[in-house]
């Protein structure tokens, strides 16, 4: 028979360490509290000894002290001296110093090793807080960008969208634009087929001043036009008013003529004569209708002819432009110009020696034409509706005043 080893009895024989709280069964068997209770789960009242197998009752479990006491004394370190005891020559015994030296190094084996995995678990860390970081930043700048598209998306739009309105715009200008130029391009041909007819008169006819009426009348639509030539047709000779003309002007005979004289004529100051601009206008006056006539002005270097409203001034230095109730063209020597409100220079490519001036009352404007070779000179847009009258300025447009 095996001479029982004071190690083994105090060692479990389920988890083979030192008792640990040891329970005694029915049989005599001894074992750790858990042990047992974990060996035993789910059993009922009845159950088999882990080591004889026998039957026991679980009801039965009594702690063991004196076997628990024993593994306490067991487990506690012993000197040198204790080798030599009877009682404790099977154990395996060094010297305490020995033993913690020796627990000493692998505990610091042990330390190395978890210091070692805290290196490597802070580098994993670091290294995964930077990617953290970095995806963070790439997630930012996603989004960022994920705005700046949906902002240029809207602002495409709505470029879109405005440029689509100016395309409308722009086409209903061009309509509008292309209406106007019809409706002129109508307005000149009648112009010129009028015109051509009276090209074809008498020399003596065409040179003097005269003005052509054309009369008009509504169509079935209420809107204004001229009637064929042949129906109603007539032509009235333009005079000059002599109670507007400024005094050193000499008118003729048949007052169609001005020229400039050598002295102030002693004529009556009256409020329609212009004193200080050598100036005259016509007898008639227009408000309504178109009316077109003829102006020669020879190589005369100083001259301006036009038309202007019945209260243009006549006293004093008048403006001559639009402001002043005056739209005209002159010759001022090597000048050659509109007197528009800032004076438009004119294309001298032929100074005109006759003029045709055409006035359309109910459209607002007064056309200038060379009549010699039917080329445009300007056309003064968007008059004021007033009583409107012929102006010319013969053969100066300033004069010294007459006391």
């Amino acid at each position: 028979m095996t001479k029982p080893c004071l190690q083994e009895e105090a060692t479990c024989p389920i988890c083979l360490e030192y008792f640990k709280d040891p329970l005694i069964i029915d049989c005599g068997h001894n074992f750790c509290r858990a042990c047992i209770a974990q060996c035993w789960e789910g059993s009922a009242t009845a159950a088999s000894c882990p080591q004889c197998r026998e039957t026991v009752q679980q009801g039965n479990l009594r702690p063991n002290r004196q076997l628990a006491n024993m593994v306490e004394i067991d487990q506690t370190p012993i000197c040198v001296i204790c080798n030599r005891s009877r009682a404790h020559r099977a154990h395996k015994m060094v010297p305490i110093e020995e033993a913690a030296q020796e627990y000493k190094g692998k505990i610091q084996a042990g330390l190395k090793t978890l210091r070692e995995d805290r290196e490597k678990l802070l580098g994993f860390k670091e290294t995964g807080e930077e990617k953290c970081q970095e995806y963070l930043e790439r997630q930012k700048i996603v989004a960022e960008f994920q705005q700046l598209r949906q902002f240029l998306e809207e602002q495409e739009r709505l470029l879109l969208a405005q440029l689509e309105k100016l395309d409308k715009a722009f086409v209903r200008i061009q309509n509008g634009k292309l209406t106007k130029l019809s409706e002129e391009i109508s307005r000149l041909s009648e112009l010129i087929s009028e015109l051509e007819g009276t090209c074809q008169k008498p020399a003596s006819e065409i040179l003097q001043v005269r003005l052509s009426i054309g009369s008009s009348t509504q169509n079935s639509n209420g809107q204004r036009g001229l009637r064929e030539p042949t129906v109603h047709r007539s032509e009235t000779n333009v005079t000059l008013d002599p109670d507007t003309a400024h005094p050193q002007l000499v008118l003729s005979e048949d007052r169609k003529s001005v020229s400039l004289g050598d002295t102030c004529q002693d004529l009556p100051n009256n409020p329609e004569r212009f004193d200080s601009w050598a100036c005259v206008l016509g007898y008639k006056g227009f408000t309504s209708g178109r009316h077109c006539w003829e102006v020669q002005v020879g190589a005369g270097r100083h001259w301006a002819v036009g038309v202007a409203r019945e209260s243009v001034g006549r006293k004093g230095r008048i403006s001559r432009s639009p402001e002043g109730g005056i739209w005209a063209v002159q010759r001022w020597g090597g000048q050659y110009e509109a007197l528009t409100s800032a004076v438009t220079p004119l294309p001298r490519r032929q100074v005109p020696t006759r003029i045709r001036v055409c006035l359309d009352c109910d459209r607002g404007h007064v056309t200038f034409i060379n009549a010699v070779d039917e080329a445009p000179i300007f056309t003064f847009p968007q008059l004021p509706s007033f009583h409107v009258l012929c102006i010319y300025f013969f053969p100066t447009v300033f004069s010294t005043p007459c006391i």
